[in-house]
């Protein structure tokens, strides 16, 4: 859907963005330059957050070279770069890479925006088991013994406690997970939407196995409709080495439940995933579901620790850009044939076990049926009949009756009575017009003086006289 008039940050959408560049392992200089282009190409493109991978500023397959002291410091300064480079842009910009703090390492997310460091997120779930080996090279956030760091002449408040905030879009809080926070039992994110995020970013390295893919998509989806969010997801690709593993770049952007976009895998050059997530639609759905607020309300001492950190974008309700993201056409009716044979089936099934019940509760063995010849009176006959099928009673037993009024054509009454005859069922015919005319002419209606007005009332007159 492209439309210049509407502006998505106007109707509480938030435009993110995934980026996986191609990386340069232990270079961070190189991939510090080549996330400022991907940034300044988002600010032109009037994105308000972008991410990148995990350790995407050193690389994530450097395995011991995380513990050369010259590389962390080329990670920091390569950070300092990055975020001199944002003092003109407006994107929020999330990236990777190790941390040396009091004498600990950790695999961090550092949130940069405008020209400051809002924050840095470590991972909390660190993978040992088998191809991975993180606690070799890391310490888990739950080590961290500060509430905040410096790095170079910038200090920020540190944690996995951090929710980030919009002060002109008060839908837009953000928290972090870094991947393999992901796929533990109870996630940070399960916390950092009870405390208020409506978006949750995901920095992975995840590398690919065979059904991997598949899987991601499974558990983001879950994720994102249990916490009733929107998801993004960005992983390793192109530049990580393969000595033990293969990447896959993969990118996901999820809205309670659904994807609605992701990119292409095995991207030599790298991609880039850009949509809007309707995060005010999160907080509407929050007031409904009241489960969500009780899990909030019986965790209220963990969330109290949350902090607040504010960031602003204020000029975006004043941009001019179109909405990026796929609306459907018919946002009730799956695209493809097979997803869409299964919903008709559902809803068949739906409707043929709804009324066994019933009528077996009421112990009815009779139905009685209006049959108009189109499209809703087929279904409904459809259903009587397997309805009857199903528990054993003869069709027979509906009595489908079409009752021709004034509008009803040749080919109408039938169609009608074919569809009940090659159904099995007892067919009646009433003829609505004589009884309908009495009504018209008792309340003195123009039609039935010669006439031809064909208003509301004259409608109702015929639909009463087939109810009755």
């Amino acid at each position: 859907m492209n439309n210049a008039f509407f502006n998505p940050y106007s109707h509480g959408f938030f435009r993110c963005a995934t980026a996986n560049p191609p990386v340069e392992l232990a270079k961070p200089l190189v991939n510090a330059a080549r996330q400022i282009d991907i940034a300044k190409d988002c600010h032109q493109k009037n994105v308000g957050l972008v991410i990148f991978p995990e350790l995407s500023l050193s690389g994530y397959s450097l395995q011991d070279l995380f513990q050369q002291q010259c590389l962390l410091d080329e990670c920091e300064k390569a950070l300092s770069a990055l975020i001199q480079a944002s003092a003109d842009l407006n994107p929020v910009i999330i990236t990777g890479l190790p941390l040396l703090i009091d004498g600990r390492l950790f695999n961090c997310a550092a949130v940069v925006q405008k020209g400051r460091l809002l924050g840095v997120v470590p991972k909390t779930w660190l993978p040992n088991y088998r191809e991975f080996y993180e606690k070799r090279q890391f310490c888990s956030s739950l080590e961290l013994t500060r509430s905040e760091v410096s790095i170079g002449s910038f200090t920020a408040p540190a944690g996995t406690s951090l929710i980030f905030r919009c002060r002109e879009l008060s839908h837009v809080q953000f928290g972090i997970e870094i991947c393999e926070d992901l796929w533990a039992p109870v996630p940070p994110s399960t916390f950092a939407t009870m405390a208020g995020a409506t978006l949750i970013c995901n920095l992975s390295a995840s590398n690919i196995v065979i059904g991997k893919a598949d899987y991601r998509r499974l558990l983001i989806k879950a994720t994102s409709g249990r916490n009733i969010c929107g998801y993004i997801y960005c992983s390793a690709g192109q530049g990580e080495s393969t000595t033990d593993l293969a990447w896959d770049g993969h990118a996901i952007i999820a809205e309670n439940g659904a994807i609605i976009n992701e990119t292409s895998r095995f991207n030599a050059s790298g991609a880039t995933c850009i949509s809007d997530i309707d995060l005010e639609k999160m907080l509407l759905e929050r007031l409904r579901v009241n489960s969500f607020r009780d899990c909030a309300s019986k965790f209220a001492d963990q969330l109290a620790d949350f902090r607040i950190v504010d960031f602003s974008l204020p000029d975006c309700k004043a941009i001019d850009t179109a909405i990026m993201r796929h609306v459907a056409k018919f946002p009730f009716v799956p695209d493809k044939e097979a997803e869409r044979k299964e919903r008709c089936e559902e809803v068949f099934s739906i409707q043929i076990q709804g009324l066994c019940t019933r009528l077996k509760a009421a112990r009815l063995e009779k139905m009685v049926i209006g049959v108009s010849g189109g499209l809703d009176s087929t279904l409904a006959l459809i259903v009587a009949c397997k309805a009857c099928d199903k528990i054993g009673l003869s069709r027979a037993n509906i009595l489908a009756c079409t009752m021709p009024g004034f509008a009803t054509s040749t080919a109408t009454r039938a169609n009608a009575i074919e569809l009940m005859q090659s159904l099995g069922v007892t067919v009646k015919e009433i003829d609505i017009k004589p009884s309908c005319m009495q009504m018209l002419k008792d309340i003195n209606h123009p039609y039935a003086l010669g006439q031809k007005q064909y208003y509301i009332t004259f409608e109702n007159v015929q639909a009463g006289e087939r109810t009755s």
